[in-house]
């Protein structure tokens, strides 16, 4: 099987232990795949569902094997864990099996800009106007997935390609959108902070890239509703993907490409 090298993947939300986690797409899309560094953006494995239902297929027992695999054949892994995994944060700064454990990871981009991951609950408090709207929120986003599992065996069945119903359906509630845009502002308020270039989040479940006269908001969705992720090119392009059936480019920015006269000097210096 012939890869796609690539110099970074982002990906976030796989909940692996969810039984919505779609890991069979995401084994495809790690098998096509050889990144230089790979950031794992929170919320991989999901403890709180694990505590409530045990459920660890074989397949996602492979991604794991798949990541370590990574980690161990040239890949930078590195790991920032989010709120489904928060237990992870007590070994921030340990390196497990050459995964390296931070609280949250400044990227230089092929061009020399920086991009930071982190996963974003942090802005929680930002984005829910109490607690109770929050267990509300969880509430209504169980029955959405719910929906959406059923959707998925219904078009399975007529050999329809995925859709993600929850999606839709998240786009078209008032609140919902209203959440997604506090969600952003407050991501990009933090990137200026950090005086990056870009910031990088998961979270939400929504991909995104959202570019500002000064900083670039992206988020890699997630492998529960979208099956999506962040792809830096060798030229510093950077593509937001989904992969399901196949590959489908969603959004991409050329903000961080490097110019034609740089991308000569440097295959000059590698043919050198």
């Amino acid at each position: 099987m012939e890869k796609v090298h690539v110099e970074t993947l982002w990906l976030s939300d796989l909940h692996l232990g969810n039984r919505d986690c779609k890991a069979e797409y995401l084994l495809d899309f790690l098998q096509h795949h050889h990144a230089r560094t790979l950031i794992l953006v929170g919320d991989i494995v999901d403890l709180w569902s694990l505590k409530s239902r045990h459920h660890w297929p074989k397949s996602h027992n492979r991604v794991v094997t798949t990541l370590l695999d990574m980690a161990h054949n040239g890949t930078r892994v590195i790991y920032v864990p989010g709120n489904h995994d928060e237990a992870i944060r007590e070994f921030v700064k340990f390196d497990f099996g050459k995964v390296e454990v931070r609280s949250h990871y400044t990227h230089q981009l092929v061009n020399g800009q920086k991009a930071l991951a982190i996963h974003g609950d942090e802005f929680d408090t930002l984005v829910c106007h109490s607690r109770l709207t929050s267990v509300v929120g969880d509430i209504g986003y169980d029955f959405l997935l719910f929906l959406n599992r059923w959707n998925d065996k219904i078009r399975k069945l007529t050999g329809q390609p995925y859709w993600s119903l929850s999606g839709y359906i998240k786009e078209k509630v008032h609140k919902a959108k209203e959440a997604m845009q506090r969600f952003r502002e407050a991501s990009l308020a933090k990137a200026r902070k950090r005086q990056v270039d870009a910031i990088v989040c998961g979270h939400i479940h929504h991909p995104e890239i959202l570019e500002t006269e000064d900083v670039i908001y992206m988020n890699d969705g997630d492998w529960i509703e979208n099956c999506s992720s962040l792809v830096e090119y060798s030229d510093g392009t950077i593509q937001l993907v989904r992969w399901t059936e196949g590959l489908t480019v969603l959004e991409e920015t050329t903000r961080f490409a490097r110019s034609a006269s740089v991308l000569r000097e440097a295959s000059y210096q590698e043919a050198g």
